[in-house]
């Protein structure tokens, strides 16, 4: 059952911080999601836990100053009714309704973590609807070299996190600047109330996250491959120093996705764009418009 949303020029004046948050509903189960800015859409799929509250302002803002930038929360995650499906290719069926609901029948995916892998299976299922795919700290499909560290994966999964996980969780402790763009990203995205309250922090929602991510990398979809034959423009973002979607990850199967780029950022970890919110934007810019 799809219903219509409000035009997308209510919003267009409005900020990350003061975006209203509104619902939609598809087959029947109500989603929730925040929209700002003008221009061709950009749909954003979030991280394990991740919700409409838990991008970085500073980030959405500076996507938002050319685009018309959507925020979803998936099934029984944040401000959605249901319950998350624990099967990616259930998830990018949904989102692919939830933007058809929207009338958007084609747009830019920027996608994060397990939503990159989220994402990989969008373009793989659905490449009609994606102009050109961003794929931020994540692993791609299939098995992968090199894994998490089970350090950060002990701090992914407490049911609360503060600054100082979020330190190792997203950036790189390493590095004073990371640590000092830690703690604005921090302040920034907790300016807007009630941001724990909404973050998936029960083991029964883990576990259909982590049910989604193994099937995903036992690949029966053949998303790995589906790659490999892709038309679908590609930019993947990672850290240098990212301890649970390592870039390494990538350098065996980058070079056989023939419209793919790989970009590595310097000093950061799990959330280059948190870290580097303006640069990250930029780049992501310049490779929308960019003639490929």
């Amino acid at each position: 059952m799809f219903c219509a949303s409000l035009p997308f020029q209510v919003f267009a004046n409005a900020s990350a911080g003061s975006a209203e948050r509104n619902f939609v509903q598809v087959d029947g189960v109500k989603l929730a999601y925040r929209e700002l800015g003008s221009g061709d859409p950009i749909i954003m799929f979030t991280r394990l836990r991740g919700t409409i509250d838990t991008w970085d302002p500073a980030f959405i803002n500076a996507l938002a100053a050319n685009y018309r930038v959507i925020m979803v929360d998936y099934p029984g995650v944040g401000y959605s009714e249901g319950q998350l499906p624990p099967d990616m290719v259930a998830v990018a069926d949904t989102m692919a309704k939830f933007a058809k609901v929207l009338g958007i029948g084609k747009f830019n995916l920027v996608s994060w973590s397990w939503g990159g892998a989220l994402g990989q299976t969008f373009l793989v299922k659905h490449p009609e609807m994606v102009n050109r795919a961003i794929l931020m700290g994540t692993n791609p499909a299939g098995k992968v070299e090199h894994a998490m560290r089970d350090d950060w994966f002990e701090l992914a999964v407490k049911p609360v996190n503060d600054l100082k996980d979020e330190e190792t969780l997203f950036f790189e402790p390493a590095y004073e600047e990371s640590l000092a763009a830690a703690k604005a990203s921090h302040d920034r995205i907790y300016a807007r109330a009630g941001v724990t309250e909404h973050i998936p922090s029960s083991m029964n929602v883990f576990k259909l996250y982590f049910a989604a991510a193994e099937k995903f990398h036992e690949d029966k979809e053949g998303i790995r491959k589906g790659l490999t034959k892709s038309d679908v423009p590609m930019l993947i973002i990672c850290g240098d120093n990212d301890p649970g979607t390592p870039a390494d990850n990538w350098f065996p199967l980058v070079r056989k996705i023939p419209r793919a780029q790989l970009l590595i950022m310097p000093r950061t970890g799990h959330g280059p764009h948190h870290q580097f919110p303006q640069l990250s934007a930029d780049y992501i810019h310049a490779f929308l418009k960019a003639e490929l």
